[in-house]
């Protein structure tokens, strides 16, 4: 199973941090960040297949399909931002976090754009 190389992967990292932690500080936080990017690559080996479930689901149902990539998006720079807010913050980086942080609400807003749009439409063409 895949969760338990991955919970493997993490428990020795953060114990191989924790040994350095003590020794040589900096090197604890390079270790940690080896393990997020190691951990993160091996995740997106996976998205391949929620992206074929998307493009499934796309034809089965009648919505088109811009608007399923723009949920995959969304949800896209959710992850990868969670990603990177996490490193920033193991790093001590609380600020730079933050910065990510609303920078990934202001792209999610601006890739739902056109869903407000055709939403404000519609309620439109009821009045």
């Amino acid at each position: 199973m895949d969760i338990i190389r991955i919970a493997v992967l993490g428990i020795a990292g953060v114990l191989t941090a924790m040994i350095l932690r003590k020794e040589k500080g900096e090197y604890s936080v390079f270790i940690s960040m080896v393990v997020c990017i190691c951990m993160f690559v091996y995740m997106l080996s996976k998205v391949e297949t929620v992206l074929e479930f998307a493009d499934r689901l796309s034809s089965m149902i009648m919505v088109d399909g811009r608007y399923i990539g723009m949920v995959i998006k969304m949800v896209g720079i959710t992850y990868v931002a969670e990603f990177a807010i996490n490193i920033c913050k193991d790093a001590g980086y609380a600020a730079v976090a933050n910065q990510i942080e609303v920078f990934a609400k202001i792209s999610i807003l601006v890739v739902s754009i056109p869903v407000l749009n055709v939403f404000l439409e519609t309620i439109g063409s009821f009045l």
